[in-house]
């Protein structure tokens, strides 16, 4: 709310609910707090002693909203981010503090940047989630747990550190167990009799006895590096440097893997929360960092760095094996160089879209419409051969398109023919060419065709559907030569 409305930072106010009849307070600001007004009272009896309170309705699930934005404006710092309802955060930082300079710095700017924004974070780093969990919340001494000591760090924490429900934590206080270390060495059967088979499996949790996992708010990449900035980056230059020497991070994995990506996406933490990102795809393979940056490059415009960016990152979000030795992309002649056809049309989709590129093969089918299909991607083999010893248009249409004829016999091809409007005289002509109908997928007439060509050298691909034995047959233009 202070957030949004930066004049309430110095206003008491309070988020406020029905609660049987009533108004009842579910969260107060610290002005408010300083007045002696917080959670659990009565909105009426806070109006008499300030008037001057302002109430706003609080929503349930406001609460869940913010921590799941806080948690997505987190995965700049790491990518695999979990929601500890109602107030907590869980980060997996295995290999990503480093990249701030270590630990202490790296927990640091996760603090000033969160309390810069207004909020009261405490947080701490430790090998399990158990452990961080207990010392962000009761520690007094050193928020990073060194490895191998989460055990150490537990032991003068209350029993409450470990998660434990409230029948648990008030049976441990009557026994006097005020301290994880009072009770953390009994004997195990002793514990598991007294509160139970959850203590154990809390204690094993956070000392790393037993694996505890996260549900991040969104599935991490396999194939992910992520590249910090020590001061935001404004310009297209920092942009394109950042982008480089990631993608030299990411092709030197794929690299050691086998591996080449498909698909990328190159994301840009800005300081204001949003992220811009851009992507691009490749028709194979590929880990050519040189290939890929140029593919990026066309897109880089498309980011708008604002105030600036500070955390870049790369992934890959499809990556496929690439053998040894690569065969060639299409095998129209020995020795043709595939990978540079491939990067060709890389850049061509780049530009135009992948809608622009499209590769046919042949089907086994009699039927002109049918003998055609599209590859599903540049790797795909044809199952059938072209029959090069039948006439076959260049270009054919999708579907064939009406036209007049003037047929001295029937038989025979057209001496004249209009299509679209325009009249065409025939030179030369070679024809027919029966082909039935399919009769197991369709029935119909079966075609005529001629292969024609008109006083200016253009050659046509037109058909006769049925004969004249059975009426006036419609004749219809299906391709066109080169």
């Amino acid at each position: 709310m202070a957030r949004r409305q930066p004049a309430l930072r110095e206003v008491p106010f309070v988020l406020a609910a029905p609660e049987h009849g009533r108004m009842v307070i579910k969260a107060a600001n610290v002005p408010a707090q300083e007045k002696g007004i917080d959670a659990g009272m009565v909105v009426a009896d806070c109006r008499a002693v300030l008037p001057s309170l302002q109430v706003f309705d609080d929503k349930p699930d406001q609460a869940g909203k913010l921590l799941n934005a806080l948690a997505e404006w987190c995965i700049r710092y790491t990518p695999a981010v979990a929601t500890d309802m109602s107030d907590g955060l869980i980060l997996d930082v295995s290999g990503c503090a480093h990249l701030w300079g270590g630990e202490r710095p790296y927990l640091k700017d996760i603090i000033v940047r969160l309390r810069g924004f207004g909020y009261d974070v405490r947080a701490a780093i430790a090998d399990t989630i158990g452990a961080a969990w207990a010392v962000a919340r009761y520690g007094t001494s050193s928020p990073v747990v060194e490895a191998g000591l989460q055990a150490d760090a537990l032991l003068p924490l209350p029993p409450a550190a470990l998660r434990l429900e409230a029948a648990v934590l008030e049976h441990l206080r009557k026994l006097g167990l005020y301290t994880i270390g009072s009770f953390i060495h009994m004997p195990r059967s002793a514990l598991r009799r007294r509160f139970g088979q959850g203590l154990l499996t809390r204690l094993d949790q956070a000392t790393g006895q037993e694996f505890e996992m996260i549900q991040p708010i969104q599935p991490a990449e396999p194939y992910q590096e992520r590249l910090p900035s020590p001061e935001p980056i404004k310009t297209a230059a920092g942009i394109e440097a950042a982008l480089q020497q990631l993608l030299e991070m990411l092709c030197r994995r794929l690299a050691a893997e086998g591996k080449g990506l498909r698909k990328s996406v190159f994301k840009c933490f800005r300081i204001d929360g949003v992220v811009q990102q851009i992507e691009t795809g490749t028709n194979r393979a590929t880990r050519n960092a040189a290939h890929l940056f140029k593919l990026f490059e066309l897109k880089i415009a498309n980011i708008a760095p604002a105030l600036g960016i500070e955390v870049f990152a790369i992934e890959a979000g499809m990556v496929e094996d690439i053998p040894v030795t690569q065969d060639a992309l299409w095998d129209f002649t020995e020795g043709g160089n595939g990978t540079a056809i491939a990067e060709l049309l890389d850049r061509v989709a780049g530009k135009l879209g992948v809608q622009a590129i499209h590769r046919y093969l042949p089907d086994e089918h009699y039927w002109p419409e049918r003998s055609v299909k599209t590859a599903a991607s540049l790797a795909e083999k044809a199952q059938a051969c072209w029959n090069p010893g039948l006439p076959r248009p260049i270009h054919l249409l999708p579907d064939p398109e009406t036209i007049e004829v003037t047929v001295p016999m029937p038989d025979y091809p057209p001496m004249l023919f209009r299509y679209k409007g325009e009249l065409y005289h025939v030179s030369k002509a070679d024809g027919p060419e029966r082909i039935e109908q399919e009769w197991w997928l369709q029935r119909g007439l079966y075609r005529d065709y001629y292969s024609v060509e008109d006083r200016k050298g253009a050659r046509y691909w037109i058909f006769r559907a049925g004969s004249y034995e059975q009426g006036d047959p419609q004749w219809f233009i299906h391709g066109f030569f080169a």
